[in-house]
């Protein structure tokens, strides 16, 4: 087959006009944008999967832990007022367990807050494809 002396493209092939060109250019930006969109409903729906199965496990945690607490406060008051008045032991058995329980409370709290429900890589990827929109017009 022979080429045009000029542009090296193929003589008797039909070209694609300008607007043929900005059609599929328009398809295709529409079924990448389509894509992301996929992309962030999927990162979403494992994010929330990850934060309900974390939460289930904080609360599991903590019931049974409520339960061994009641367990061993109730054997430190005994153990306790063997030394001293009941009353003093039982206080003193539930100040050292509200210190350990604040303190248990806020490192859950602070893995809370560690999980993100914002798809990262969807929005990067969205600003990449913006860039190179942006680029080519």
């Amino acid at each position: 087959m022979q080429s045009h002396p000029q542009t090296g493209n193929p003589v008797g092939l039909p070209r694609e006009s300008f607007g043929q060109l900005l059609g599929e250019l328009a398809n295709h930006s529409a079924a990448l944008v389509r894509d992301e969109m996929a992309l962030a409903k999927q990162e979403l729906r494992e994010s929330a999967r990850s934060l309900r199965l974390g939460v289930t496990m904080l609360a599991i945690g903590a019931l049974v832990g409520l339960i061994a607490l009641a367990a061993l406060s109730a054997a430190a008051v005994i153990g306790l007022s063997h030394f001293m008045d009941a009353g003093y032991a039982a206080l003193i058995v539930g100040v050292v367990m509200a210190v350990l329980s604040g303190g248990v409370a806020l490192s859950g709290i602070n893995r809370l807050k560690k999980t993100t429900l914002t798809p990262e890589q969807t929005i990067q990827t969205l600003e990449e494809n913006g860039q190179w929109l942006k680029e080519l017009a």
